[in-house]
């Protein structure tokens, strides 16, 4: 396997679930700002962008207030999540088998990019991955691919050698409209879902599946 393959990674739901330090510091922040953030409208609204959840949960807030508490809720996760941050199963055992044979690697995530830096320095996977993409870097959200399209972009892979790894339903739209591969984990959504999604692989973890599964997703396309 060449280095013609890449391997592109949503962050949240798929390398690590830090899901509950979001919801605490939404909570922290309602506190600090006046609104009650229920754990049912988290769930309803984790994935989407931080000025879409602030315009429901306060609709006369000002632009001004939402780049501000955004901003805000962001530095509070970060301050709740440092030191407790750690891999789902198998999601590191993955990424250190696909290097090794030789994928480029990349992190293609709707969360802001200093999120994912503080991901890689907790979790030691600064040697890991060749390039990032963030929320500042994409105009449109998934289930558009473009946040898919530009991570392989950044590692030099066209996007058919590309395989995504995705928790979310919106996230295995997205890779299949950018035509690339998708294995799918169900972190946050049934195994039904994601199938009808159009995943071309559905685990419960990723460490049910070894990086030559990977690289066979592609072997029907090389024949």
């Amino acid at each position: 396997m060449s280095s013609k393959f890449a391997a592109l990674f949503d962050l949240d739901g798929v390398i690590i679930d830090s899901s509950q330090f979001h919801y605490e510091s939404w909570v922290k922040l309602g506190e600090e700002v006046g609104f009650v953030m229920t754990y049912d409208f988290f769930r309803k609204t984790f994935g989407q962008r931080n000025d879409a959840i602030i315009k429901q949960l306060v609709p006369d807030a000002t632009e001004e207030q939402i780049v501000k508490w955004g901003a805000k809720k962001e530095e509070l996760y970060r301050e709740i999540a440092a030191g407790r941050l750690t891999p789902l199963p198998g999601a590191m055992e993955l990424i250190c088998g696909l290097k090794e044979m030789g994928f480029k690697l990349a992190i293609a995530s709707s969360t802001p990019k200093i999120n994912i830096a503080f991901a890689i320095e907790q979790l030691k996977m600064g040697d890991l991955f060749d390039d990032f993409v963030g929320a500042e870097d994409v105009k449109h959200g998934k289930p558009d691919p473009e946040v898919f399209l530009k991570a392989a972009q950044k590692v030099g892979v066209m996007p058919k050698n590309c395989v995504v790894f995705e928790d979310a339903v919106a996230g295995v739209v997205a890779a299949k409209k950018g035509m690339m591969k998708c294995v799918a984990v169900t972190t946050t959504n049934s195994r039904l879902a994601l199938q009808k999604a159009g995943a071309d692989l559905v685990v419960d973890s990723l460490a049910e599946i070894k990086p030559q599964q990977v690289a066979s997703l592609f072997e029907e396309d090389c024949q």
